[in-house]
């Protein structure tokens, strides 16, 4: 490789101090070394950096042009550097956390943020996930930490869980749908009788999880829960919504929430990791988790 970063670190002095003479006094050096080295990296490159024609060196097209790619790389080592020396002291470079939909991504900008305050320089992946796709995620290895993982955690071994809390249900429909002149409580067999509107589990490897809803034979499947009180919403089917996702739509009209026969229980949710692959990030993110009060003000 022709190139060097110590070349690059020069040329980036030389163009920001206006000389080599300055460059040499903020990089601690002899003007020769400094001249030396521009010298030896036009040499190498087979190219002219600067224009000596005047009474001042100034860069040419061709030096204009490795100064702004040089400079990429300049900030890519220096972020290296500062990777290397964080992982060295139990920073994960990456923390990829996968969190059910029933939690609004606004509710978690919050913690994410306490989170870089911390100055850890972990980079994080987040991703939603519905029904099992959190468990999918944590066991297939696409997720360090799964946070609002709802039902019985599968049996793979090699993860720890805790309970993270209870999501209540809705049964709702559209204002506009048959079902809301409908005698209540409302029967299953009255329910089986209009389209449903489900969400499609994320789960890739484990086996998918039903969204709750009998159902009847149609069906409309979105993929998220936006999606989903979108629709119903609009009066494209019916099912069931997480009573504090629905509840906004609800109070300004859009849903109407019914009492039915046989109504959807709870769902205990849990938050779980692998504790092998635990550095400070993931520590610090459990140590959050375990605060009920967090936890609360992602659910509530």
């Amino acid at each position: 490789m022709k190139l060097s970063l110590d070349g690059l670190l020069v040329l980036d002095a030389i163009a920001r101090k206006g000389s080599f003479a300055a460059a040499a006094e903020e990089l601690h050096r002899v003007p020769s070394a400094i001249t030396y080295t521009v010298q030896k990296l036009e040499q190498d490159l087979g190219v002219t950096l600067f224009d000596r024609s005047g009474h001042r060196a100034r860069l040419t097209a061709a030096g204009e042009e490795l100064l702004k790619e040089g400079r990429h790389l300049l900030r890519a080592a220096v972020d290296i550097e500062c990777r290397v020396q964080r992982v060295a002291k139990g920073w994960e470079t990456e923390l990829r956390i996968a969190y059910d939909d029933v939690i609004p991504t606004s509710r978690l900008c919050p913690l994410v943020a306490d989170f870089y305050a911390q100055g850890g320089g972990t980079r994080l992946r987040l991703v939603t996930e519905v029904l099992g796709g959190c468990w999918d995620a944590l066991v297939s290895g696409r997720a360090d930490l799964s946070i609002g993982a709802p039902g019985e955690p599968p049996l793979e071994p090699g993860y720890t869980q805790r309970p993270f809390g209870d999501v209540s249900w809705v049964f709702a429909v559209a204002p506009s749908h048959p079902l809301a002149q409908a005698p209540r409580p409302i029967a299953t067999t009255s329910i089986l009788e209009h389209r449903a509107v489900l969400v499609a589990d994320s789960s890739r490897d484990l086996p998918p999880r039903n969204s709750g809803i009998p159902s009847g034979p149609d069906s409309l499947t979105v993929s998220t829960l936006q999606g989903k009180l979108e629709a119903q919403a609009a009066g494209l089917g019916v099912g069931y919504l997480p009573a504090h996702f629905a509840e906004p739509a609800i109070a300004a009209g859009r849903l109407l929430a019914l009492e039915v026969e046989e109504p959807r229980p709870k769902s205990r949710m849990y938050f779980a990791w692998r504790p092998r692959d635990a550095g400070k990030a993931l520590k610090w993110w459990v140590a959050k988790l375990e605060d009920p009060k967090v936890r609360d003000a992602l659910l509530a």
